[in-house]
């Protein structure tokens, strides 16, 4: 019998150490850090919320900050904050994601950039029933054609002399609604969505370049277009987005910033957002074998918990439903 529970505790040891021993070997893309001192950052949506405290984070960080919206007094208020907190100049150019010709102007006149953060987006809460198409166009054309346009215009200059200047990073801001579907955000998800697909195609295209790709979940992140947004989003929307507590701007920032410099991935912002990572890891690159090994260990418990999420998001439709007939009869 003691034979026996020796066995047993041997394999126990033995299986776990002996994954891990493979998964060192077989995890890719390699870890890289990716410095921010004396680089050149440049953020798109960058004049407001999570983009300007990653600006300023950045600059803090020593690096060289160029910024990119739409209006031009944010712009030029974010430019006058950095300065004020950091000494830095910082370079601001206004125009739209969906002009790509402006786009390839401005990535000129920036200069060759180091990490490009797409954290530009736009999105709106509604039933597809509801919504115009032109309301569901300008989501995906801004959200997931404007990221297309911006790396597509910095990617010439990032590549070049790559060697010299060493790793570069393309960080895209995607959102929990572009890990998990969301009760009104059918046309915000699917644009979000899609930045999954771009990301994980795009590291295949870039790792020999030696640029290394980031895509960033922030939960409901406390900026001026969440408080307008929630003024009319659909009740079950509240209700469902409420599973994940919302976050401040300066802590997604930091977030964000960690997983850009260690080059990871996948970059959760919130402990909900690690768990949903994990079990929405799927054919995703992962550099650590330490998170690949988690992956693999608990996918089948996280699938469970998942089916736990679903039967409560769609109880409480259920719910909802139930009482907006009791209302009408």
């Amino acid at each position: 019998m003691a034979g026996v529970y020796i066995s047993l505790c041997s394999l126990v040891l033995i299986v776990p150490l002996t994954l891990l021993h493979l998964l060192y070997f077989i995890v890719r893309p390699k870890a890289v850090r990716v410095p921010i001192a004396n680089r050149h950052v440049f953020i798109s949506g960058g004049s407001s919320g999570i983009g300007l405290a990653l600006a300023h984070l950045c600059a803090r960080h020593g690096a060289a900050v160029s910024l990119l919206a739409r209006n031009v007094a944010n712009l030029e208020e974010a430019k006058q904050s950095i300065k004020q907190a950091t000494g830095r100049d910082v370079s601001v150019f206004s125009g739209d994601v969906r002009d790509y010709d402006f786009l390839e102007r401005a990535v000129e006149e920036a200069g060759p950039i180091d990490v490009l953060v797409c954290n530009h987006g736009v999105f709106s809460a509604q039933e597809m029933e509801t919504q115009t198409l032109e309301e569901i166009k300008f989501m995906v054309d801004v959200n997931l054609m404007g990221t297309f346009h911006m790396i597509k215009a910095a990617l010439p200059a990032m590549k070049k002399d790559r060697a010299a200047r060493g790793p570069g990073s393309i960080a895209i801001m995607s959102s929990q609604a572009g890990q998990v579907g969301v009760y009104g955000y059918s046309a915000y998800s699917a644009s979000k969505f899609g930045l999954r697909g771009l990301a994980e195609a795009l590291q295949q295209e870039v790792i020999g370049d030696n640029i290394h790709v980031s895509l960033i979940f922030p939960p409901d992140t406390e900026t001026p277009g969440l408080i307008e947004e929630i003024k009319t989003r659909p009740q079950l929307t509240n209700i469902i987005a409420s599973s994940s507590g919302a976050m401040k701007a300066d802590e997604v920032a930091k977030k964000s910033l960690k997983g850009i410099q260690s080059g990871a991935f996948i970059v959760p912002c919130n402990a909900e957002g690690f768990l949903l990572s994990v079990a929405t890891a799927g054919l995703s690159p992962q550099r650590s074998f330490l998170m690949a090994f988690v992956e693999v260990m608990t996918a089948g418990m996280m699938r469970l918990a998942g089916l736990f999420f679903q039967w409560n998001w769609y109880r409480s439709i259920e719910k909802w439903h139930a009482m907006n007939k009791n209302k009408t009869h």
